[in-house]
């Protein structure tokens, strides 16, 4: 499964090192084994290594600067608390039990082309977007052994382009029509028992799956500052989100049988 480079140099290779091959593995024996169930994964996410690449993804995104309902900011654990230290007590918490994750931060913002509609985007703290980079690493490796080859959102080392290319390709072959379609809210009305059911088929580890349907039930702080519960769905912007992305919106190519999925 390709990973990213750590950074020339970086002081973090070992961690990157030690994350790439535990990675390795889980996608050798989910590939070797569809119907293997994983079980003792917990570790995987409070270990040491995991944690610290996990928050150098966060603090390497864009909006690393954008603090979530505690107002903190990548920049303030760097300089104030210090990224050992706050990852110490991070693993501390998880380890024990006490982790919870907070609300996330509700921002609207205009959607794309001029609509005058707003898209609601979620902003976790930074401890939770750790924590949700930690679960990707452990999680992506598995379920990506289940992904078809035509699958391209939100995928490692695939991009909006490949799936052009792969339309342009199909397009030299007989193939004529495309469709492009969307789901209205589809991060709004994600059922979290589907998604869970889907997390279940792969995850046995009952402390993964509780952490999972805590970040799904965080609830949200608004604009006005009210705390809402959320039934449904998953907030979008989050590093969830993405991890949960729904197979629904999808672009197909077709001739009279056949297609491909975007």
């Amino acid at each position: 499964m390709p990973q990213d480079a750590p950074p020339n140099g970086s002081a973090q290779v070992p961690a990157w090192d030690r994350v790439a091959g535990m990675q390795a593995k889980l996608h050798r024996w989910a590939a070797a084994d569809p119907g293997r169930r994983f079980d003792d994964l917990f570790n995987f996410v409070h270990d040491p290594a995991a944690l610290l690449v996990a928050f150098c993804r966060v603090a390497g995104n864009r909006g690393a600067n954008t603090p979530g309902v505690d107002g903190v900011t990548t920049a303030y654990v760097k300089e104030v608390t210090g990224v050992p230290g706050f990852l110490d007590d991070l693993r501390a918490a998880l380890k024990d039990g006490s982790f919870r994750p907070l609300p996330v931060r509700e921002k609207m913002i205009p959607k794309p082309g001029g609509s005058g509609k707003l898209r609601r985007l979620g902003i976790p703290a930074i401890a939770d977007r750790v924590v949700q980079a930690a679960l990707k690493l452990v999680l992506e490796p598995i379920f990506e052994a289940d992904f078809k080859p035509c699958s391209y959102g939100f995928r490692p080392m695939r991009r909006a382009q490949d799936a052009i290319a792969e339309i342009h390709h199909f397009g030299t072959r007989g193939y004529r029509w495309v469709l492009d379609a969307d789901i209205e809210a589809a991060f709004d009305n994600l059922s979290r028992t589907a998604v869970m059911d889907r997390v279940r088929a792969r995850v046995k580890d009952k402390r993964v799956l509780a952490l999972v349907k805590a970040f799904l039930k965080a609830g949200v702080l608004t604009e006005l500052g009210v705390h809402r519960e959320t039934l449904t769905g998953t907030p979008q912007g989050s590093l969830c989100s993405a991890m949960h992305k729904p197979p629904y919106a999808q672009c197909w190519v077709m001739r009279s049988v056949g297609y491909f999925s975007w």
